[in-house]
C-alpha cells in the first residue's frame, strides 16, 4: 500500500495547515485561478482539495460567491468543545507516565507560545497552544485520533478569529497550558484532568461571549 499523497492530499495539507496558522481567515476568498498557479495544479485538483476542506467544514461554497474559509457560529462550538472535553479528558484519564519525548513534545509547544507572546504574535500564540493540545490527544497514541483532532483543531482556530482583541482572548491560557504539563509529569493525572475540565470549561465560556457579542453588533 503507497503513502505517497497525491497532489490534491498535499494542498489539502497545506491549505488546511495556513487555517490552523492564522494564515487563512474566516470569510476570506479561496480563489480556483489564484490556487492553480500558486500549486501549479489542474483546475480538477484544486477543486478536489477544496471539496476535502469542505467535508472538514473548513471551508463554505455559495453560488456566485465560489468557496470561502468558513466562519463558525455558537453551536459549532459548543460541538467543538464536547469534542475537546471527550478526546482530551480521556486521553490523560487514561494515560501512562509521562514519557521523556512527550513531554519535550508538550513542552516545545509552550515555550514556542512564550516566544511568541514575547514578540507579541498572539496569532501565534494561539497555534502554539492548540498544539500543546495536541500532544495532550497525542498521549492515546491513535492515529485516527491524531487525524480527526487535527481537524478540530483548525476549526478551533477559525473560532480564534473572533476574537476583538486576540491578546486579551490568549493571554490566561499560556500559564494554564504548563501547569497541566506539569502536573502530567509529577504523575498527577487526577489533578491535571480537573485543571483541563475547568480550562476547557473557562475557553468555551469566553469563546461563546465573544460570538454572542459580535452576533448582536
Amino acid at each position: 500500500m503507497s503513502n505517497v499523497l497525491s497532489l490534491a492530499d498535499q494542498i489539502t495539507l497545506e491549505l488546511r495547515a495556513d487555517i490552523i496558522g492564522g494564515r487563512l481567515l474566516p470569510g476570506m476568498a479561496l480563489v480556483e485561478n489564484d490556487l492553480v498557479s500558486a500549486y501549479n495544479a489542474s483546475r480538477n485538483t484544486i477543486r478536489e482539495a477544496l471539496h476535502r476542506l469542505g467535508q472538514e467544514g473548513l471551508t463554505r461554497y455559495a453560488r456566485n460567491k465560489g468557496v470561502t474559509v468558513r466562519r463558525l457560529g455558537i453551536d459549532e462550538v459548543r460541538d467543538l468543545f464536547q469534542v475537546r472535553r471527550t478526546l482530551e479528558l480521556q486521553a490523560i484519564a487514561s494515560s501512562k507516565p509521562l514519557r521523556e519525548y512527550q513531554s519535550d513534545r508538550m513542552l516545545e509547544a509552550i515555550e514556542a507560545s512564550e516566544l511568541a507572546r514575547e514578540r507579541e504574535d498572539w496569532r501565534s500564540v494561539g497555534t502554539h497552544s492548540l498544539a500543546f493540545h495536541q500532544h495532550i490527544v497525542g498521549l492515546m497514541r491513535s492515529p485516527l485520533f491524531d487525524e480527526f483532532f487535527t481537524n478540530v483543531v483548525a476549526q478551533l482556530r477559525l473560532v480564534f478569529c473572533a476574537a476583538p482583541d486576540e491578546q486579551h482572548f490568549q493571554s490566561p491560557w499560556l500559564a494554564r497550558d504548563r501547569q497541566i504539563h506539569d502536573l502530567l509529569a509529577d504523575g498527577d493525572k487526577q489533578a491535571a484532568g480537573e485543571t483541563l475540565a475547568v480550562y476547557l470549561d473557562d475557553s468555551e465560556r469566553l469563546l461563546l461571549d465573544i460570538l454572542s457579542h459580535s452576533s448582536r453588533h
